[in-house]
């Protein structure tokens, strides 16, 4: 059986884009409903999933989820679904505009950050309007994390 992810008020947490910190800063968070079929929702309840490497993209005038992988559910028969097909995302009309033309005007991307079971339980996942870090900014925030830290660290040795 999967082990058990932590809860966070009242969201069952399937799978963690923790790369994303690392290499984004977010503008927007935004959370989407996600079209699965039922082999690919009981998968999720076992908690097996992979968005380290998927991103979000305009097809058509809608937002699909790319690469994503919900491995076949275990007990499935022949009408399993695809581990790593293209997922469409349920946003409403004003959010996708606003999203493809900050993704055209100013470069920016899609990515998603968690994958979860909300308090009804129903899948969502929680994407980001972000913009790639350089190298130099990613030196800086490992930086000041250490930094933070070492600030903490002295403080509740003296106080």
């Amino acid at each position: 059986m999967a082990k058990k992810k932590k809860k966070d008020d009242g969201r069952k947490i399937v799978a963690d884009n923790r790369k994303a910190r690392h290499n984004f800063f977010f503008e927007d968070v935004i959370e989407a409903g996600i079209v699965l079929t039922g082999t690919e929702v009981k998968s999720l309840r076992e908690g097996r999933a992979n968005i380290a490497e998927s991103y979000a993209s305009d097809e058509g005038g809608e937002i699909w989820l790319i690469n994503a992988n919900i491995p076949q559910y275990s007990a499935g028969n022949r009408n399993n679904h695809e581990p790593r097909r293209h997922r469409k995302l349920l946003l409403r009309q004003r959010q996708i505009d606003k999203l493809l033309m900050a993704v055209q005007r100013e470069g920016m991307t899609l990515v998603p950050l968690k994958l979860y079971f909300n308090e009804r339980g129903m899948v969502k996942l929680e994407i980001a309007l972000a913009k790639g870090k350089k190298i130099h900014d990613k030196r800086q925030t490992s930086k000041d994390r250490d930094w933070a830290r070492q600030k903490a660290r002295l403080m509740r040795d003296k106080g």
